[in-house]
């Protein structure tokens, strides 16, 4: 059983970072449901 398994997710990456569509892979395989992602620019 996964620490994620059954719960939703928000997922906000960052450009200059680790973008949102590869935490949402992690999460997706730990069992989460991501409900949002997105990639942003803090600057």
């Amino acid at each position: 059983m996964s620490i994620l398994n059954g719960k939703k997710i928000i997922i906000i990456g960052d450009r200059d970072g680790v973008p949102g569509p590869a935490i949402e892979e992690c999460a997706k395989s730990a069992g989460g449901d991501v409900v949002f992602s997105s990639t942003e620019c803090f600057v």
